[in-house]
């Protein structure tokens, strides 16, 4: 037992009050979401600011999504490449570049970029407007903030995450098939019959479900960080960076989980 004053009491007290704090910003964050989704079906209410959202997000993230891609898929084929060449199997890196792309990669991509280019911008936008007491007077017109800004955001940031999912395979796959046929030699068929071997319907499915969800995941987070930050232009700053770093550990904790569900429910086909 800890005596109250001693070093292990402090320690304790400590930790106590930050689990408290974390739980309670967890609860906030689910009750802005949940109430974010609530009036998704007032859709004339918020459209025209999805739209506007939408159309931001594809601007700013659209060709990065490429440019991460086209190396990315490079480096993939480069590395299984070799390895496979050693094994006498050179045909099988197009399976190994599209498996990676599809399963893992197009989400994780696409969730990484709305996060950084697009939720750094709700988190600031929607932070000066909380130290503009912006939120405050829409709540005394009787306009709910989280419906009329964070439900758009969210249903935006969703929509163009599954969006970018096909670009990422797409560039993937470019710097794939030049790394493995035009480099390494393998013939155009072996690249792509490899690359189609492995691939069924359902990791397509689940990937755009995944890219889905680290959207939502990702303008959640944002909107909460931009919500709740502190009044102040260091306190803006301060939040864009909690909501990015917030954002990415969501992420890859949710894939995993994700993943590991998938694969129990639908084990990997084999060669």
């Amino acid at each position: 037992m800890a005596v109250p004053g001693s070093a292990s009491g402090f320690a304790s007290g400590f930790l106590g009050r930050k689990a408290r704090s974390m739980l309670g910003q967890v609860g906030d964050l689910f009750v802005i979401a949940l109430e974010g989704l609530r009036r998704s079906w007032d859709v004339k209410s918020w459209w025209w600011e999805f739209v506007d959202q939408c159309w931001f997000l594809a601007r700013v993230t659209s060709v990065p999504v490429l440019l991460v891609s086209l190396p990315l898929g490079a480096t993939v084929a480069l590395q299984v490449g070799e390895l496979a060449w050693q094994l006498g199997a050179g045909s099988a890196t197009g399976s190994a570049v599209f498996v990676g792309l599809i399963r893992e990669v197009a989400p994780l991509a696409s969730a990484l970029l709305i996060a950084g280019a697009g939720g750094s911008a709700m988190t600031s936008d929607i932070g000066a407007r909380h130290i503009r007491d912006e939120l405050s007077a829409m709540e005394v017109m009787s306009v709910n903030p989280i419906h009329r800004l964070v439900t758009p955001r969210m249903w935006a940031a969703s929509t163009v995450a599954v969006c970018l999912c096909p670009l990422v395979i797409l560039a993937g796959a470019s710097g794939g098939y030049f790394f493995n046929v035009v480099v390494q030699g393998v013939t155009p068929g072996a690249y792509f019959d490899g690359a189609l071997s492995l691939v069924v319907s359902s990791d397509l499915y689940v990937t755009l479900f995944k890219a889905w969800i680290f959207g939502f995941i990702a303008a959640a987070v944002a909107c909460y960080k931009g919500m709740t930050c502190a009044t102040s232009p260091v306190g803006v700053g301060r939040a864009v960076n909690q909501a990015t770093v917030v954002t990415f550990m969501l992420v890859f904790a949710f894939n995993y989980v994700i993943s590991a569900v998938y694969f129990l429910a639908y084990p990997p086909r084999s060669l």
